[in-house]
């Protein structure tokens, strides 16, 4: 194996590692995310606490990871190519890596953002139906206006509410729309991770480089973690408003009163004019305390080198 190859599969588990530690983490706080920025007002949930406590209450604590099974399955290959594509295209397009050149760290955080999208969009598609079913089992749901394939993958009034499973709906979506109905929100998507790339990883590189040891050419796990969580805090704040659009054209199942939406334009037109600016930014406060332990976890599996560790130990 040479080093090449060896340099990519030890990024790749990396990668892995860090998105499985840093999902189990935080899941929960996703799931409030996903449950706010969906409901309209503030009839169901005065905030993430507000949300947590009444998910425990009703659902029990593990209703509060309804959606990880599918997160903890694709946020491998989703972390491993977006720590990956971001190395290589940074290799690729600065000859001196430890010259800093910002135009061309957007570039690559840009294209790392693009690759990830692959398994990024079918990952939330999946996991928005699965957080949000808690919220609509107690909301009167308006099925006239929802379309066939996605009352599907339920059935009953909420009192005969089922729960129901990832596999289950992406079958229904294969078979009532093909491959398109799981990259459904693909747009609003590409829109939110390529921005948020651009932010994140030039933002991550400066804020650690001041912390590289020139012995070893890595920051300590601690220097990693913190340039991680500030970066990510920052990325995730800035990009919100785009989670929202994105969160809102790829739940499938509204409640009643709840809007349907053609596009990216139209929901953020019906966002806007029925909700306010502030509608936007709903779930702010828990992205940010999602994606700031994530990707400072990542970043400090990614540069402690536990992948290249288990590949040695392989060896």
């Amino acid at each position: 194996m040479s080093s090449q190859d060896l340099s990519l599969a030890a990024k790749l588990i990396n990668g892995g590692v860090a998105g499985l530690v840093g999902v189990t983490c935080v899941f929960p706080i996703d799931l409030a995310k996903t449950r706010l920025q969906n409901q309209h007002g503030r009839d169901t949930y005065k905030g993430m606490m507000d949300c947590l406590m009444k998910t425990a209450r009703l659902e029990g604590f593990f209703g509060m990871y309804r959606g990880a099974a599918v997160n903890l399955t694709l946020v491998t290959p989703e972390k491993a190519i977006k720590l990956a594509a971001n190395d290589f295209f940074r290799h690729l397009l600065m000859e001196d890596r430890m010259q800093r050149n910002l135009k061309m760290e957007m570039l690559a955080g840009c294209g790392a953002g693009m690759c990830q999208v692959v398994v990024t969009c079918p990952m939330e598609m999946l996991k928005i139906q699965l957080q949000d079913a808690g919220r609509l089992a107690g909301h009167p749901q308006g099925s006239a206006s929802a379309p066939p394939s996605s009352r599907s993958y339920t059935t009953g009034s909420a009192s005969t509410h089922k729960r129901p499973s990832a596999t289950l709906i992406a079958w229904e979506l294969l078979r009532t729309q093909g491959l398109a109905g799981l990259y459904k929100g693909l747009g609003a998507t590409l829109l939110r991770d390529i921005p948020f790339s651009i932010i994140y990883f030039p933002l991550f590189a400066n804020l650690n480089n001041p912390g590289v040891s020139e012995s070893t050419g890595k920051a300590s796990f601690a220097h990693s973690f913190v340039s991680g969580c500030a970066a990510g805090s920052v990325a995730a704040v800035a990009v919100t408003p785009l989670d929202v659009l994105k969160t809102r054209i790829q739940t499938l199942k509204k409640g009643l009163g709840e809007d349907s939406y053609s596009g990216t334009a139209d929901c953020a037109r019906k966002l806007w004019t029925r909700e306010g600016p502030a509608a936007l930014m709903k779930g702010a406060g828990c992205r940010a305390l999602v994606i700031a332990p994530l990707f400072g976890i990542a970043q400090g599996v990614y540069f402690i080198g536990i992948g290249e560790r288990v590949l040695q130990w392989l060896e």
